[in-house]
């Protein structure tokens, strides 16, 4: 009998002390909730969705790994998306918010905060890791980003549907997050124009409206050395530098614009787009799909001079471009154009010069 006394009271206590480790334990996990911000595996992140207050919001999803689709209408930036996913991983929290300050930070964060929505795969049953089955989509974590601290060393989040805001930052960065989530389109675009390697063209062609002696085109070929042809005669010219050929076609491989500009007056951009193209370049890959531009001068800053110390009409340094079929204005420069922009004379041998 007293061997059952003891019995029953052991086991009374030993039901105390587990409903006790069940609570704190809920209580832990619930604050760990609060402040789990870091995503643990962005490899099976499938989907992002940014938004803010002012109606720009933005949704990237993956297509396939390191191939990721803006707004279901653009190529994503590589870069730009990998350095989201790797802030996403890393961030911590930093420290929780004064309570004198919460209401303040949280009444602030409702007018000017992003939300941010992830999306990854996951298993119904998942048996450490060895076992699983059942993939599927799943909304993992929802929360939103304010500004930064005061001094600059970290942001402000907090999870949806929660009071508690904590600053978060990113380890081995010496500023805050907020910036790398935008919900603005044109910052996770790809701003590739040209990414064709020289295998992969058929032929480029160059018009020049307003000196169209210098118009071209080249036409490449795997059985022969590529050719170039007069236009509109669509003669082959004779005494090319096939090296500065080969050269023009290789340089096609990552040509890029510098920003997007579809925000910009339409007056303005109207008049720009009223004079005749600069020069229009149309490249036809090997599997006849053509990409097009047309490139137009952009004006001088007044006081510009060129390297003589004349008065320069155009800017020195960029062009306008119509790009993805007339579809974007956007800012191009010489330095990563200069290679393509080129006029026939230039690959015309010294042979060929002296006979004209």
């Amino acid at each position: 009998m007293k061997k059952n006394r003891y019995f029953i009271i052991a086991v009374v206590l030993l039901t105390i002390l587990a409903l006790v480790l069940v609570l704190a334990n809920s209580k832990t996990t619930f604050k760990r909730a609060l402040s789990n911000f870091a995503v643990d595996d962005t490899s099976n992140v499938t989907k992002i969705f940014m938004s803010d207050k002012n109606n720009n919001t933005v949704k990237l999803t993956k297509l396939s790994p390191g191939n990721w689709v803006v707004n279901e209408k653009f190529p994503g930036s590589k870069f730009n998306i990998e350095l989201l996913l790797g802030t996403m991983l890393q961030i911590e929290v930093k420290e929780t918010v004064p309570k004198t300050a919460r209401n303040n930070i949280i009444k602030d964060m409702a007018a000017n905060s992003v939300k941010v929505e992830i999306y990854q795969w996951k298993f119904r049953i998942n048996i450490f890791d060895k076992v699983r089955l059942f993939p599927h989509e799943k909304l993992t974590r929802v929360y939103y980003v304010g500004g930064a601290i005061q001094s600059n060393t970290g942001s402000y989040m907090i999870m949806a549907h929660s009071s508690e805001p904590f600053v978060i930052f990113l380890p081995g960065l010496r500023g805050f997050v907020s910036p790398i989530y935008s919900p603005i389109e044109k910052y996770w675009r790809d701003y590739s124009i040209f990414k064709k390697n020289i295998t992969e063209i058929s032929s480029v062609r160059l018009d020049f409206p307003k000196d169209q002696e210098n118009s071209f085109l080249v036409r490449n070929s795997r059985a022969r050395t590529p050719e170039m042809l007069t236009i509109p005669a669509n003669q082959i010219v004779q005494n090319v530098d096939t090296l500065k050929i080969l050269n023009f076609l290789s340089s096609f491989r990552k040509i890029n614009f510098e920003a997007v500009l579809n925000d910009m007056d339409k007056l303005r951009k109207d008049s720009i787009l009223s004079y005749p193209p600069y020069c229009i370049i149309t490249l036809t890959d090997t599997a006849n799909i053509q990409f097009s531009i047309k490139t137009y001068r952009k004006a001088a800053a007044p006081g510009t001079v060129d390297d003589f110390g004349k008065p320069a009409p155009y800017d020195l340094d960029r062009l306008y471009a119509l790009v993805n079929n007339g579809k974007d204005f956007v800012l191009i420069q010489y330095f990563v154009f200069d290679k393509i922009l080129r006029p026939k004379s230039y690959f015309l041998t010294e042979i060929s010069t002296r006979k004209k």
